[in-house]
């Protein structure tokens, strides 16, 4: 006996039914459905993968544009560093120009300090003689102090 509208696996539910085309033909209908099932899958993932590809994409072509202006601004500031650079090399002096500079200043001060350096010597040689003198006073004037002291 033959069930028409039956659930389960096959169509008879007759199991002394004897022949197994009923029983094919709702396995083949199952596995087909399994197969939809899994090609339906299959697109949704290959679909969300794409959509994920399109995203990744996005993000690099922004990250390149990001990197782009990055490396612009850095060549910009360095332009302008190398420029700064540039305009003040002519204000500082040299190592050469300065010793040139220290060489004329010592030329020029030279017969000045001499004449200092002179005079201060000479002033000092007056101290000591007039120091000398000094003592010699005092020495005077204590032995006449001690010789009218015994007297």
């Amino acid at each position: 006996m033959v069930q028409s509208d039956g659930g389960g696996a096959s169509r008879s539910t007759d199991p002394a039914s004897g022949t197994s085309s009923a029983t094919d033909v709702s396995l083949r209908e199952y596995l087909e459905a399994v197969i939809r099932e899994r090609d339906q899958r299959y697109s949704e993932v290959a679909l969300e993968r794409e959509k994920a590809l399109k995203i990744k994409e996005t993000a690099d072509l922004a990250a390149l544009q990001l990197a782009r202006e990055i490396q612009t601004y850095k060549d910009e500031k360095a332009n302008e560093l190398r420029e700064q650079i540039n305009s003040e090399r002519g204000l500082y002096v040299t190592q050469t120009q300065l010793r040139q500079i220290e060489e004329k200043i010592d030329a020029t001060l030279k017969p000045v300090i001499d004449y200092v350096s002179t005079q201060q010597g000479s002033q000092q040689g007056a101290l000591n003689q007039r120091q000398l003198v000094g003592w010699a006073v005092a020495v005077l004037v204590g032995l006449v102090a001690i010789y009218l002291g015994f007297n």
